[in-house]
């Protein structure tokens, strides 16, 4: 039994950063996924995989995966670095780009 602790990133329908605090602990898939022939649906006996359990902070996920034995691995989150530009450097004598209007 093997999972992952990860933070999740922002999603992209929205602009709000909602639930990017918390940090998850996901199970790993143990079995592959079957196939019904007949109605086509994908089906699969583990039920872990269902499972999604969230904590306030990445001590806490690691100390719940530890006293319940569980193998894991923590996936650091990736900090956006965006370059903060405000309207008037549009219109700057100096400006990178050429204005192309």
């Amino acid at each position: 039994m093997s999972a992952k602790i990860y933070r999740p990133a922002k999603t992209a329908m929205q602009s709000g950063k909602a639930k990017t605090n918390l940090w998850v602990l996901e199970f790993d898939q143990e079995s592959p996924r079957k196939i019904d022939p007949i109605m086509g649906y994908t089906s699969s006996g583990d039920t872990r995989q269902q499972l999604k359990l969230t904590f306030e902070s990445q001590e806490q996920a690691e100390a719940y995966a530890q006293r319940n034995a569980i193998d894991y691995r923590v996936i650091a989150p990736k900090e956006a670095t965006r370059q903060v530009l405000s309207y008037t450097d549009n219109f700057r004598f100096n400006r990178i780009q050429p204005w192309t209007h």
